[in-house]
């Protein structure tokens, strides 16, 4: 349905906050009459300062850029946005609603009950199954949102997610392209790769954005992130690798070289994500790739990717078919123009029905709004009913005696409803104590599967580390963990591994029952070898060699040591197991599992002969998340 106003869109980004003000075109469509960027930094894609971020540069963008409108659509960025695509079996109609329901309680990672989620039908197949988007975000952070559109005095009516209003910006402006299209939407926190051929569409987010370029090349030379990021827009550029000739100036080729690495994973990503759609959704190969998002700007990112995809590239256009008012400065619209498409995207949902509709508007959210539409008749009925009162004082006696009366009668019927409200009562605190008792279980069963994450990302840097190294040193380059502790090892025990053989994984005995490789009714530490032992041999089954219990003191596990040993390649280049090192710890540094400023090499680096086969270094690790006791 037509809105006759002009609207606003609104993207909350991790990096940047984009607005734009539109209004319907004459025979329909979309016409642009204001926009505007302010760029966040770092703080905005930090939970605890970005509520006070977006409020301050939405005050300004809103009254420098001379923005009319305060009915607005907005969006969250990925990072903060759950999704997932799901099958349906061929089922009734009428049960497609309670099927999807179970899917989400399923599939969310956190209570529904505490999140707003939606999801849209995407495609049935011949035999009657069902394509479903679900995503769903936390209920408190739309909640933030909210509060700092209100602020402002903004009514908003549609909370989307980027990844599905950058689609339906893609289908507007692009819907006469054949065959299979791949976007790359790269943002600062997170970056969303999306497929789109005839019907079919897929997304998936990715934890690869463009403030990982900053972060590393910050943690590199030494310099705030705020510095670091001015010098990355204004002279950085993708490293073109290979046998092209490095700049001059240190800090630029330096720059260079991260943002080649950190594109070099988000690629990784995107061929996973390119299989997945081929094998799993029974998609087709792109034949051609789109760039968009902060991060894309990036000087010579699209040959980076044309070069790794063999595929063209070009720049996403989120305004190709979007009319553009004479008022607009078209010079400023270009340049920031890859900022866009979900801001495009949110215009769209107030003049078409579009592609993927989903609206994550909280309950308390819309039953506050809708208040807040009421106020002014509540008022004149408050009015009234004051007027009511004092007419009702010229009769007070007759009144007094009837409302006497009246409370008699309802006395009598009131007190049998309290005697039910009493056991109601207590039958919702026994619903709230199962509830609680669920909601730990549910707590218990998530951490279970947290030590896994651990070591498959331990096994991911490992393996990351082997691949730039040899890329650099031109030789192949083995590295692999030789103990593993949860804390410091004694001295004492480091040598006694070291008399063993390599041992994979040192566990205190708390993690190996608390993840199932000792039963829960072992022998405390002290009372003999067998029980640990027994846990022990599990260990070493599960990663192929012996492990020890250790006792530990406190309920949590923040801090893991790694012994860390390498084929020792000093006879090909002298510095070369310095370099495997430092390669590692950068590798550990920028895993989103581990703390950067206190993950870090330990200890002093094996000196050994050039005929020893290996050397060994120490790597400690510090968790942003502690494992739970």
């Amino acid at each position: 349905m037509l809105k006759a106003k002009t609207f606003l869109g609104i993207d909350f980004g991790a990096g940047t906050l984009k607005v734009a003000e539109f209004e319907p075109a004459d025979g329909g469509g979309l016409r642009l009459l204001r926009f505007g960027v302010r760029a966040l930094g770092l703080p905005g894609s930090q939970d605890a300062a970005r509520d006070g971020v977006l409020k301050r540069a939405l005050t300004e963008l809103l009254a420098e850029g001379g923005f009319v409108s305060r009915q607005a659509n907005i969006s969250a960025p990925g990072y903060q946005v759950f999704s997932k695509f799901v099958k349906l079996p061929p089922v009734d109609a009428s049960k497609i609603s309670q099927i999807i329901q179970y899917e989400a309680q399923q599939n969310v990672p956190f209570p529904l009950a505490e999140s707003a989620w939606d999801h849209q039908i995407l495609g049935t197949a011949a035999d009657g199954a069902r394509e479903v988007l679900l995503v769903a975000i936390k209920a408190d952070v739309v909640e933030k949102l909210f509060a700092v559109g209100e602020s402002v005095g903004l009514k908003m009516e549609v909370v989307d997610a980027s990844m599905s209003a950058l689609a339906n910006a893609f289908r507007y402006n692009y819907g006469d392209v054949e065959g299979c299209s791949l976007l790359i939407d790269i943002g600062a926190k997170t970056s969303n790769v999306l497929l789109f051929e005839a019907n079919k569409f897929y997304v998936r987010t990715v934890p690869v954005g463009a403030n990982t370029i900053t972060q590393e090349y910050s943690a590199e030379s030494k310099v705030p992130f705020a510095e670091a990021e001015k010098f990355k827009v204004s002279q950085g550029f993708v490293s073109l690798g290979g046998a092209y000739e490095e700049p001059d100036d240190p800090k630029v080729a330096a720059v260079s070289k991260v943002a080649r690495n950190v594109l070099t994973r988000l690629h990784m990503q995107v061929n996973q994500t390119i299989q997945f759609y081929r094998t799993q959704q029974g998609g087709s190969a792109p034949q051609r790739v789109y760039l968009c998002g902060g991060g894309s700007i990036m000087a010579y990112s699209a040959e980076f990717f044309q070069e790794k995809l063999n595929l063209p590239v070009e720049y996403f256009s989120p305004f190709r078919n979007v009319q553009i008012d004479p008022s607009v400065n078209v010079e400023e619209l270009e340049r920031s123009a890859s900022f866009f498409g979900e801001v495009v995207g949110l215009g769209l949902r107030n003049i078409a029905d579009c592609p993927v509709e989903l609206n994550l508007l909280p309950k308390s959210s819309r039953t506050r709004q809708e208040f807040n539409a009421k106020k002014p008749f509540l008022v004149a009925a408050a009015f009234v009913a004051a007027a009511g009162v004092w007419a009702a004082g010229l009769f007070y006696a007759k009144v007094a005696t009837v409302r006497r009366e009246g409370l008699a009668t309802i006395s009598e019927k009131v007190e049998p409803l309290a005697r039910v409200e009493t056991s109601l009562k207590a039958e919702e605190a026994k619903l709230a104590e199962v509830r609680k008792q669920t909601d730990q279980l549910g707590a218990w069963l998530h951490e279970r599967a947290y030590w896994p994450d651990i070591l498959a990302e331990v096994r991911r840097i490992v393996r990351a580390t082997e691949v730039e190294s040899t890329q650099k040193l031109g030789v192949p380059v083995g590295v692999w963990v030789d103990t593993f502790y949860s804390t410091e090892p004694p001295k004492q025990e480091v040598a006694a591994a070291e008399e063993e053989g390599p041992k994979v994984i040192t566990m205190s005995r708390e993690l190996m029952m608390r993840y199932g490789l000792l039963p829960k009714t072992a022998a405390p530490a002290g009372e003999g070898a067998e029980g640990g032992g027994e846990g022990a041999a599990a260990t070493g089954a599960a990663g192929g060699g012996g492990a020890k219990a250790k006792a530990a003191n406190t309920n949590e596990v923040s801090i893991l040591t790694l012994n860390v040993r390498a084929v020792n390649l000093q006879r090909v280049k002298q510095e070369a197991n310095g370099a495997i090192a430092y390669d590692l710890e950068k590798m550990a540094k920028s895993s989103p599992l581990f703390d950067a400023s206190e993950t870090q090499l330990s200890g002093q680096l094996e000196q050994v002969e050039d005929s020893t086969p290996t050397f060994s270094f120490p790597l400690k690790v510090k968790l942003k998340r502690p494992i739970k006791l």
